[in-house]
């Protein structure tokens, strides 16, 4: 199982470092697309009361994409685990493969992340005192 889902390089998702005409995509734009598309391709399967977070990233960042063109990310399932879910992407442009990701999201229960970030939150409080 796969998707794809297309996203455009703009000046904000570039690096200018190295100056305006060496403006190209930058890596953790790529990083975040990646995700994205993992999340959305995952989303459609979960219930209402369900979500998905990002817990491994591994990505080489191949060829420079230019500002103004756009990035295709296809990302595939690659095994299911309980609530581990991996996925392999391929990061594409116009012209080139210009990435390549392996990503490992977990499925959580909405109610139960809750609690843990309230549990975490509460910790957080009493160690400010």
């Amino acid at each position: 199982m796969s998707r794809t889902q297309r996203y455009p390089v703009t000046k904000e998702n570039t690096i200018g470092f190295m100056g305006e005409e060496l403006r190209v995509y930058a890596t953790p734009y790529m990083v975040r697309e990646v995700e994205r598309c993992c999340r959305d391709f995952l989303g459609e399967y979960l219930g209402q009361e369900e979500n998905s977070v990002g817990a491994r990233v591994e990505l080489d960042h191949l060829g420079p994409t230019l500002n103004g063109m756009w990035v295709e990310v296809t990302a595939t399932v690659t095994g299911v685990d309980g609530r581990r879910v991996s996925f392999e992407a391929e990061v594409r442009d116009a012209l080139d493969l210009v990435g390549k990701a392996k990503h490992v999201r977990f499925v959580v229960d909405l109610a139960k992340q809750k609690e843990r970030l309230e549990a975490k939150a509460a910790k957080l409080a009493q160690m400010k005192k």
